[in-house]
């Protein structure tokens, strides 16, 4: 049974599953957005509130003259006469004040602080029970954006998940006719329709793999990363997705290789989400390489762990900005998002995948010299024997930047 959420627009009950509020019309993912930004209450101390106990405290000066102990003509002389003992460097209570000028004795002096102190520890008393109580109602307020945080965060996945499988329809149909043109079923191409088609083509297969991006996120995000480990060939894996990435390497003018020892040792992974993985990660080094650059995909096992890199000599990375390339559905700046496209998905959703594999994503880059992204898996055999990394890297001591 679906669990219904409150729709953000008009609050009524929705399937979190819908595209569009059955009740309002509203589009839940777009209402979403919009409720997320100010769903967090804000952190501003209210106004009125004390925020010390002093505060709640009349002055001894004051409590007297209230208590018509003093006059006010009796607490300037004691003022006065205070400021005439600091100016010959003796600094005396106001009480001792009033003792000195014989406003008061002594026996009203002990019941007036013996007074102030019990004021003060009933106000402490109710300022600690004003602050527990804002506590209580922050802590909850709290509580409320989070599960309405997490609300929202579901309606923009399921979008995604929803746009995402309503694009490959009109996908299958595009990538039909082009196959169909492919082998001149409909006749034969001349040069310049080849060309067109040439196009055509890596147009579709870049909008196929945005797809797929678009419903893996919305699986993970709605945390629905479920692996299947098996013994995994890791050399084979890279091998083909090598394969797959040489066409746009050499459209690029770019060397792609890999550097695979011949007894490397099988891991337990998921072969389907590491393939994914490592396809990521060369994509992410062919959109970030100019042209005439290199990138290396290679692996090597020691103690006990088989290592999975991928070097390339792209722009780089600042090192106070690696985290970010982690976040979903951000680039470093909007000219990169303009220059090198993509949706700011991909490297979010690899670090999901790698630690959930129980490790996880270590960067090296240097800006304008390039990047190395590696991360380890366990081995299977013990007895497995150790490969060295290759020397001839793209990134020169990359691990030291």
């Amino acid at each position: 049974m679906t669990v219904k959420i409150p729709c953000p627009h008009c609050t009524r009950p929705v399937n979190p599953l819908a595209r569009f509020c059955e009740h309002c019309g509203v589009d839940l993912a777009l209402a979403a957005v919009y409720e997320e930004q100010t769903a967090v209450p804000s952190q501003d101390v209210p106004e009125g509130v004390p925020l010390a106990p002093e505060v709640l405290v009349p002055k001894i000066g004051d409590y007297m003259i209230e208590q018509g102990l003093i006059s006010e003509q009796d607490l300037e002389r004691a003022l006065q006469y205070q400021r005439e003992k600091a100016a010959c460097g003796e600094n005396i209570l106001l009480g001792q004040a009033l003792l000195k000028l014989g406003v008061i004795t002594q026996s009203t002096l002990d019941e007036v602080i013996t007074t102030r102190i019990l004021q003060l520890q009933q106000a402490l008393m109710t300022a600690n029970a004003r602050l527990e109580q804002r506590v209580k109602e922050r802590t909850a307020e709290l509580r409320r954006a989070l599960e309405r945080l997490s609300e929202l965060n579901q309606l923009k996945a399921n979008f995604i998940a929803n746009i995402s499988h309503e694009l490959r329809t009109p996908m299958t149909h595009l990538k039909g006719y082009l196959e169909l043109l492919s082998d001149e079923s409909l006749g034969p191409l001349n040069n310049e329709q080849r060309e067109a088609f040439t196009i055509l083509n890596r147009a579709q297969q870049r909008l196929e793999r945005l797809i797929e991006d678009l419903i893996q996120f919305s699986l993970l995000s709605q945390g629905s990363l479920s692996l299947s480990p098996k013994p995994l060939d890791v050399a084979d894996l890279i091998q083909k997705a090598v394969q797959e990435a040489e066409p746009r390497a050499r459209a690029q003018n770019i060397l792609l290789t890999a550097a695979l020892p011949a007894d490397l040792p099988l891991v337990s992974a998921d072969e389907e989400k590491i393939g994914w993985v490592i396809t990521q990660l060369l994509d992410n080094a062919l959109k970030f390489t100019p042209n005439g650059g290199r990138i290396e995909a290679a692996a090597y096992a020691a103690n006990g762990l088989l290592t999975l890199s991928v070097v390339d000599t792209g722009i780089g990375i600042p090192g106070e900005r690696i985290d970010e390339i982690f976040e979903p559905f951000h680039q470093l700046d909007s000219s990169a998002s303009r220059r090198y496209g993509g949706t700011g998905m991909g490297l979010a959703m690899v670090r999901q995948i790698v630690e959930a594999h129980g490790s996880q994503v270590i960067i090296h880059s240097t800006p304008g010299k390039g990047s190395r992204f590696e991360f380890s898996l366990p081995v299977l055999q013990d007895s497995a024997e150790t490969a060295g990394i290759p020397d001839d890297s793209p990134v020169e001591n990359s691990a030291d930047s």
